[in-house]
């Protein structure tokens, strides 16, 4: 099991407490309209980024799901490709979420790319661990598959979207990237910067989010995750969606002069 390692830290401790602001922030998401494909959720602390995040996670409550594949940043540690977790769970505050063995084996077998685990990596990083509050809310049972990116570059971008695009057809499987937006900027530089990121998600267009981010890798520090989740939804037939929701740090600190953005994206098929 890879055990919580930011619990009491980057969110609360107590399970009962953050279950009660977990749902206290799902209960403000206005409904969406058909059936999730991917999703983009920020991965801050809760209390700075739970309610934005809670608009990608709340259209999952209820879906009929065979798993959902979540795809973070190494922020620790530079890497070739990517690492996934083909065995074991994920702990979560309530209980654990299963890896599905299965369907990481089908993705491994596809590209060298998700051949390595790094087990080591996955126990020490929050960009996945801050997505587990809010996905075990909505899909309490479901099962993951846990992807970190350590090579931020255009080739992983794409041949990590196109290998999911091309596993997971037909499969009932949900796409989610953890991704902030620009950090540690005055509050009018930051929105200029989000703009551009929040443009190409709102054409769900994985292009012109890596155009951004060659130009300036500040834009987001999941960049890449995104992109590949982008790449993939268009393959798996994503029709609509696009950003939900939109913020930044000095929403709830009140300090403007340095902050974080955070956004929420879903893409949906028609059924």
């Amino acid at each position: 099991m890879r055990r919580l390692a930011f619990s009491g830290t980057w969110y609360d401790r107590d399970p009962v407490a953050l279950a009660c602001d977990v749902d206290t922030w799902l209960s403000t998401v206005t409904p969406l309209a058909g059936r999730v494909c991917a999703l983009v959720a920020p991965h801050a602390g809760l209390r700075y980024s739970g309610r934005i995040a809670a608009w990608s996670y709340q259209p999952l409550s209820g879906l009929a799901l065979d798993a959902v594949v979540l795809i973070g940043p190494s922020h620790y540690a530079a890497f070739a490709g990517c690492a996934m977790l083909r065995r074991g769970s994920l702990a979560t505050p309530w209980g654990a979420l299963p890896v599905q063995t299965a369907l990481a084996e089908a993705l491994a077998g596809e590209t060298p790319l998700l051949a390595e685990e790094r087990r080591d990596l996955h126990a020490a990083e929050h960009a996945l661990e801050l997505h587990l509050p809010l996905l075990a809310r909505v899909q309490p049972d479901v099962a993951v598959v846990p992807i970190l990116v350590g090579e931020h570059s255009r080739a992983v971008a794409e041949a990590l979207g196109d290998t999911l695009g091309r596993v997971l057809a037909g499969r009932r499987v949900v796409l989610a990237a953890s991704s902030d937006l620009s950090h540690y900027h005055p509050r009018s530089r930051a929105r200029r910067l989000d703009d551009e990121v929040l443009g190409a998600f709102e054409a769900c267009d994985a292009d012109a989010l890596m155009r951004a981010l060659e130009r300036d890798p500040g834009h987001a520090c999941g960049g890449v995750p995104a992109a590949a989740v982008m790449r993939a939804s268009r393959a798996l037939g994503a029709t609509s969606g696009g950003v939900r929701q939109y913020g930044d740090s000095g929403d709830v600190s009140g300090d403007l002069g340095r902050v974080v953005g955070y956004a929420s994206a879903v893409w949906t098929t028609a059924a």
